[in-house]
């Protein structure tokens, strides 16, 4: 869980992260218990190899900045935004706080998933 005290740094640090790696964050946004990141990465990067390594150095810094319980999930999402959608998404990404006041993460999750014919028997929500 990350708290709003430590939120900003944690995402800064996520930022440098996507940059060591070899891509570009455009925006990373997200409440207490996710994350978005809004990344352009070069074609020649594996993105499994990318999220791994993107959570191991994110886990080991939210542990050595005193978020004694930070565990990322198994799973992710990741879903590839046109180039004409990229601003839109953009101002989502940042404006997660907002958002989720109204609906929670979970059910948009699942619409979200539901709307592009994707199956939901794969995730699994721990409440």
């Amino acid at each position: 869980m990350i708290s709003q005290d430590i939120r900003p740094r944690f995402h800064e640090y996520l930022g440098g992260i996507v940059r060591g790696l070899g891509g570009i964050a455009i925006a990373i946004g997200g409440i207490d218990d996710h994350v978005h990141l809004l990344i352009k990465l070069k074609p020649t990067i594996n993105f499994a190899d990318f999220m791994r390594d993107l959570k191991s150095s994110s886990s080991k810094w939210a542990k050595e900045n005193g978020v004694r319980k930070f565990a990322w999930q198994r799973r992710y999402g990741s879903f590839t935004v046109s180039e004409s959608q990229v601003e839109r998404v953009r101002k989502y990404v940042l404006e997660q706080e907002r958002h989720h006041s109204r609906v929670n993460f979970k059910s948009e999750f699942e619409a979200l998933l539901s709307s592009h014919n994707i199956t939901i028997d794969d995730f699994v929500w721990q409440d």
